[in-house]
């Protein structure tokens, strides 16, 4: 692991690259997914079948293929992002190829944070709704208030699984010149054949760290609203 300890700082860079896809890409996700939910399992019929279609439709779309549309097909059709050129996050410049990247991932991602928030609401019993309601409360406000809040508690497993994956399907950015983690990876891979196992072991055990700081964070949530019940 030589060339991994000799440029430990270009390392640290790339996974604070990948945590930095994760980060944004998630609560972007999140945010996007619950409202999606909401749109499914509300009274409205044309946002429910939106929502639906929107469902299908990314997560039956290989992410790769969400990827190739937003580098290469948007750019031809005028869409440049150059409006992001300049921004600033945590001190760190916003290129547009960080922005098309996060919004592939979000796009994807969203609609499995959907379906895993849809679970949630279907299992809160129907009487909850109905109760709010009774009382006076919009459909919005009886989301928001009753239904949501509980159907969070269940949907920690699935969501963490989600946010795993997305931790993971930011490799794929490595593809259209973001120098993430796996990026980084097969730079050091070129220029150091001799070195591929130690180097290939080092990013791994990057990728287990990320991973299992999501599950821990998943497990810690779990426990604090199970105290909460």
């Amino acid at each position: 692991m030589d060339a991994v300890f000799s440029n430990s700082g270009e390392y640290l860079m790339a996974f604070g690259l990948t945590i930095g896809l994760f980060v944004v890409s998630g609560i972007a996700s999140l945010v996007l997914g619950t409202l999606l939910a909401v749109m499914r399992v509300g009274p409205v019929s044309i946002l429910n079948k939106a929502a639906a279609v929107y469902v299908t439709l990314f997560r039956n779309t290989p992410l790769l293929m969400i990827f190739i549309f937003i580098f290469i097909a948007m750019p031809v059709l005028g869409y440049n992002f150059k409006f992001v050129e300049g921004v600033e996050i945590a001190g760190y410049n916003v290129s547009a190829f960080f922005f098309r990247a996060c919004l592939a991932l979000t796009l994807y991602t969203s609609a499995f944070v959907c379906e895993a928030m849809r679970s949630g609401v279907n299992a809160v019993p129907l009487g909850q709704a109905e109760a709010g309601r009774a009382i006076g409360l919009t459909f919005a406000q009886s989301m928001n208030l009753v239904v949501l809040p509980q159907a969070a508690r269940a949907v920690i497993p699935p969501l963490t699984s989600v946010l795993i994956a997305l931790a993971k399907n930011t490799s794929v950015a490595a593809a259209f010149g973001i120098a993430e983690a796996t990026a980084t990876m097969r730079s050091f891979t070129n220029d150091n054949a001799d070195q591929r196992i130690g180097i290939f072991l080092a990013f791994a055990i990057g990728y287990v760290v990320v991973v299992e700081v999501i599950s821990l964070s998943s497990y810690l949530v779990e426990r604090k609203v199970k105290v909460a019940r």
